[in-house]
């Protein structure tokens, strides 16, 4: 199977409200329509994951922030211009995306990926994609395809098989809040 394959293959899963587990420049996440409510629903009960605690999703251009963020500060556009860790914004007055997966005060996490299986998905699929790491809430996020728990790959609709061999660990992104007013806080 090749990378256009797995691609196809998510895309097509995503269109029709399903969950995939797929390789991030950080960590495996479990991704679906950032824009379907039923399907991030899916994904907090994948997780056993309380839906007030907000999820992050991957764009595949800083240039489409607008199509989601009310006010981007010029700063978040330099951040990630500049970025050499994979680096998740939190930003307030989101909207276009499903209303359950907003933080409080209609915050939303993007990131922007790098890396090459990422990029070209969020860039084909066109809508911002869910990605939040491939474990069940309260257990260690796993750096490697091979730590993933046998009910986070039976619970998707979609296991991507590009980079499954891949046994380099992998560390989840940097994560700062961005207020409109250009203050910031390091999360993580």
């Amino acid at each position: 199977m090749t990378i256009d394959d797995d691609l196809k293959a998510c895309i097509k899963t995503l269109s029709q409200g399903g969950l995939i587990l797929y390789p991030t420049d950080t960590i495996w996440g479990i991704g679906c329509d950032a824009t379907n409510a039923e399907a991030v629903k899916k994904v907090y009960e994948l997780k056993r994951r309380a839906d007030n605690k907000a999820l992050i999703v991957l764009l595949d251009s800083p240039e489409h922030l607008d199509h989601y963020v009310v006010d981007v500060p010029e700063m978040a556009r330099e951040l990630v211009d500049v970025a050499v860790k994979p680096l998740t914004i939190i930003y307030d007055g989101a909207f276009n995306v499903a209303h359950n997966l907003l933080g409080e005060n209609d915050t939303l996490g993007i990131r922007i990926p790098h890396d090459e299986f990422a990029q070209q998905l969020c860039a084909r699929f066109g809508k911002p994609i869910v990605s939040t790491s491939a474990n069940v809430s309260g257990e260690p996020s796993a750096s490697t395809f091979g730590e993933i728990a046998e009910e986070i790959k039976q619970g998707v609709d979609y296991v991507v098989n590009y980079r499954r061999d891949d046994t380099r660990p992998h560390v989840a992104s940097n994560i700062i809040m961005l207020s409109s007013d250009g203050t910031f806080k390091i999360i993580r």
